[in-house]
């Protein structure tokens, strides 16, 4: 393993750590995705219709879904 692949896990183990230690909503509006994810909140809803992020029955949308788009695609998990 390359030190730039060990770098990624140490730093996505330490978000997963600091998100277990503090608490957070588990929904947030596409403003407050668009600031968690450093995009504008038009590329959100470009997310939304390529079926990236989803809303629920209130216009909400999951912070599992935003987090999943922040973990970068080599260490995420296979379904």
């Amino acid at each position: 393993m390359s030190e730039v692949d060990d770098a990624l896990r140490i730093a996505a183990r330490a978000v997963q750590l600091y998100a277990e230690t503090h608490p957070r909503p588990a929904q947030v509006t596409q403003a407050q995705a668009a600031a968690m994810l450093g995009v504008h909140p038009k590329s959100v809803r470009n997310y939304i219709a390529a079926g990236k992020l989803t809303l629920n029955g209130c216009g909400l949308i999951s912070i599992g879904g935003v987090d999943a788009l922040l973990v970068p695609h080599k260490l995420r998990k296979a379904p």
